[in-house]
């Protein structure tokens, strides 16, 4: 049996391209030669496994009132187990949880995020190991986010909010015992300011590959 790694992730995850110019295919997603999950598949080889679980606009814990099952805490059991066995959970969220219509500031957003990697380790899916969890905290929302259509949406006191996610996220993946990867310099783009590029990318998937394999189970 691979090694098996779920990415449990928004738009970034999903691989949302807001500039088609910066996606081979000149599309909305880029595609399997770009996506950073697909970068780390190629980069671990054939002995692994890495499994896309990315929807755009989801959540931690936060239950959006504007769109239907965006929060991952309600979904994370089923997908856990539709999984399963899974050697690596990678948690790449807290975009979303900025949204000013959720209430939430940096602090409340690392609750969100302890509450779902403890969900998650409850779930029987690790087989004969330990829960073992990666959590990814994203770059911090770029300005452009302001002046985008898409943006408005979003709200005010998201850059602030994703500026200082990085520091509650580490004190939570101590808390709870799971490994952590800031996600600072990973490239976000100057259309939304919200989103990787090509280049973020395969940022992310480098970054990745030189960490996951001395956390994978033996």
């Amino acid at each position: 049996m691979k090694k098996h790694i779920l990415c449990l992730g928004d738009s970034n995850t999903h691989g949302y391209c807001a500039d088609p110019a910066d996606c081979a295919d000149g599309g909305s997603r880029f595609n399997e030669d770009e996506r950073w999950t697909c970068l780390l598949q190629k980069a671990l080889g054939p002995d692994v496994l890495v499994t896309e679980e990315g929807l755009s606009g989801r959540t931690t814990v936060f239950q959006d009132p504007l769109h239907e099952t965006m929060d991952a805490l309600t979904v994370v059991y089923s997908l856990l187990k539709s999984h399963e066995t899974v050697d690596l959970l990678i948690i790449m969220l807290g975009t979303n949880d900025s949204k000013e219509r959720l209430g939430a500031n940096a602090s409340c957003i690392a609750i969100g995020m302890e509450r779902l990697v403890r969900k998650a380790q409850s779930v029987d899916c690790w087989g004969d190991h330990a829960p073992n969890i990666l959590i990814v905290c994203p770059p911090p929302i770029r300005p452009e986010m302001e002046l985008a259509e898409c943006g408005e949406p979003m709200g005010k006191g998201c850059l602030e909010k994703t500026r200082e996610l990085h520091k509650y996220y580490k004190k939570t993946a101590r808390l709870v015992g799971a490994h952590y990867l800031d996600a600072k310099d990973c490239e976000f783009n100057a259309v939304d300011g919200m989103h990787l590029t090509r280049k973020g990318h395969a940022q992310l998937a480098a970054l990745l590959a030189e960490l996951v394999p001395g956390l994978l189970p033996g």
